[in-house]
């Protein structure tokens, strides 16, 4: 299977946004390549949700170092972040702080990277806080948040970290206090609306219980399009890489494939009453039903030029087998008399 090239990876909202298969304008449907396409979605996810309330850097370089922060959050100053429905995640947002999402429990010696990438941040900080001749109080440095899917009693005893339940809901261990870091257990964290952000990056039964409760929110929420979005989004990126299936693979497909389901009904459904509704403005039904049926094939051909497979855009553009085998003749031989 060919890689996804940039015009395509270009050309993919463009298409899906003219045939009316977006929740909204300002949404955009990406399907990138990667090796890792967990530590792609998770940190996407996090920019997505976090972007309202301040500043998101993904891969934020540390100066000096061959290390890059997964997700680097400043909050806006005149936002109260913790107050944004974003629960729990909006309150760990609460100060600048750095994410590191891990899909598997992380070892000792990635925790430990994870703390230096988060002294050598700091140490940044406090450089340029005394070139710039001003103050960085303690309390203002960041903090460090590693949103573990799972972490075991020896992993969190081997740092000593503590819960803190008298602030905080059970999942969250502290480590030392000078340390500013903290390890989430996400399958530990309660079944709570507060926590539903921090589970959909969970594993297994943890993020199939987020996603049916995801899915049960009001479709007028536009957090819940974005996330269905996003979650279709690596669906449609595992499978499409999926060259050597293994049970592991295989089972996340499972675990997406609500979210992925029922993003498509909905995009399709306002595809629909775009469509209907623009027909009836111009009283060309015809027309309406030609300029649909135009659009659905040529995100049909992008999806060729892009690398799935004959079923799969079958599966997301609703088209007929046939009618998609026809469009690959079709583009065959235009390329071949290019």
């Amino acid at each position: 299977m060919q890689d996804l090239g940039s015009r395509q990876l270009q050309q993919l909202p463009h298409s899906f946004q003219k045939a009316g298969m977006m929740p909204d304008i300002n949404c955009h449907f990406r399907i990138k390549m990667t090796r890792f396409p967990f530590d792609q979605f998770s940190k996407q996810y996090l920019e997505e949700l976090l972007s309202p309330w301040g500043e998101v850097v993904v891969g934020r370089e540390v100066l000096g170092e061959s290390r890059e922060v997964d997700v680097w959050f400043t909050p806006n100053s005149q936002i109260k972040t913790n107050a944004q429905p974003l629960g729990l995640l909006g309150q760990l947002a609460a100060l600048p702080c750095l994410f590191e999402p891990y899909r598997n429990q992380p070892t000792i010696t990635e925790v430990r990277e994870c703390l230096l990438k988060l002294f050598l941040t700091q140490a940044q900080l406090q450089r340029q806080s005394k070139r710039d001749e001003t103050t960085l109080a303690e309390e203002d440095l960041p903090r460090l948040w590693i949103l573990a899917t799972s972490a075991s009693e020896t992993l969190v005893s081997s740092f000593h970290a503590e819960p803190d339940l008298t602030d905080w809901p059970p999942g969250i261990y502290f480590l030392a206090d000078a340390l500013r870091s903290a390890i989430i257990a996400i399958n530990q964290l309660p079944r709570t609306r507060d926590t539903l952000w921090l589970r959909i990056l969970g594993k297994g039964t943890t993020q199939q219980q987020a996603i049916a409760e995801l899915i049960a929110m009001p479709r007028e929420d536009s957090r819940r399009s974005l996330a269905l979005e996003l979650l279709a989004s690596w669906r449609i990126t595992i499978e499409t890489n999926l060259n050597d299936p293994n049970e592991d693979s295989q089972e996340l497909i499972m675990q997406l494939s609500p979210a992925y389901l029922q993003w498509r009904e909905e995009t399709l459904q306002q595809g629909k009453a775009e469509g209907k509704a623009e027909g009836k403005a111009e009283g060309k039904a015809e027309g309406k039903a030609e300029g649909k049926a135009e659009a659905q094939c040529e995100i049909a051909v992008n999806l060729l030029e892009a690398g799935m497979s004959h079923e799969q855009v079958v599966q997301i553009t609703g088209l007929s087998i046939e009618l998609v085998q026809q469009l690959a003749r079709e583009r065959t031989a235009e390329n071949g008399h290019q």
